[in-house]
């Protein structure tokens, strides 16, 4: 079944500007808000999907973690409706995604380091309100007028133990793709892989013939790319990426790293 047309209502309240995209699972729709007279956007289950009852709960979920989240480095959730069927509203961003950035120019030191001091903020009030985001990529930050802000929530969960393959195929961390105990640091090495592209204009690792990269080699060192980058930039992005979870840097270490080369706090 096709997306619904402009004008069409979504739920009460709701109603469509535009469709934006589809996933295997969702519909994202550009929508007008009666009740906030705004537009906003909303997720909800395809119409091939609605019966699905996973699809169901994983939009729920994330539609519950973004109302209760409060940062500005993270999208604000409107509401979540169980009825007529599943759907997210959020607030509507004007920006563009890093990895559309990064299509026309390479980020500098100092916008690279205020990207991950914003990030490191963003991923400490997940960590504190006691999830991991676990899918930090370029396409799931959006830049808007100097600040950063994360999306897509999709497969945040608690730490614990997770099957293979939770995340995005060459962005995720090496734990990630052998599947077992997930925890904060598979989120440093995402902050790693968004800071590595946006420096770089590319990922670290190539999608290969049904194996995941990050298992077999480490990232190459973000200077082999971006020869000028400052030395200490360089090498908090190159632990960031390190294979081994319990060697990448704590966030407080992290922003200590980045704080000098951004050249204020925050």
């Amino acid at each position: 079944m096709r997306p619904r047309r402009a004008g069409a209502p979504i739920a009460p309240g709701y109603e469509v500007v535009g469709h934006l995209a589809r996933s295997r699972a969702l519909d994202v729709y550009d929508a007008w808000s009666e009740q906030r007279r705004c537009r906003c956007i909303v997720k909800t289950p395809r119409p091939d999907r609605r019966a699905d009852a996973s699809v169901r709960r994983a939009l729920l979920r994330e539609g519950r973690l973004l109302v209760r989240l409060c940062h500005p480095s993270i999208v604000r959730g409107y509401e979540t409706l169980h009825e007529p069927q599943p759907l997210v509203a959020m607030e509507t961003l004007g920006g563009e995604t890093v990895a559309h950035l990064v299509e026309r120019r390479r980020l500098t030191a100092v916008e690279l380091a205020f990207l991950g001091l914003q990030l490191s903020s963003a991923v400490a009030h997940l960590h504190a309100a006691g999830v991991v985001h676990l899918d930090l990529k370029p396409s799931n930050v959006i830049a808007e007028s100097g600040r950063a802000k994360l999306i897509d929530l999709s497969v945040a969960r608690r730490p614990g133990r997770a099957k293979a393959g939770v995340g995005t195929w060459c962005f995720m961390a090496p734990e990630q793709a052998r599947g077992g105990h997930l925890g904060a640091a598979a989120d440093i090495w995402g902050i790693g892989i968004v800071l590595y592209a946006a420096a770089t204009g590319d990922t670290p690792f190539a999608r290969g013939d049904g194996e995941y990269p990050q298992l077999h080699a480490a990232a190459p060192p973000v200077r082999g790319e971006r020869p000028r980058l400052p030395r200490d930039l360089a090498a908090a992005v190159d632990a960031c990426l390190d294979p081994e979870p319990t060697a990448r840097p704590e966030l407080d270490e992290l922003r200590a790293l980045l704080e000098p080369v951004a050249g204020a706090r925050g």
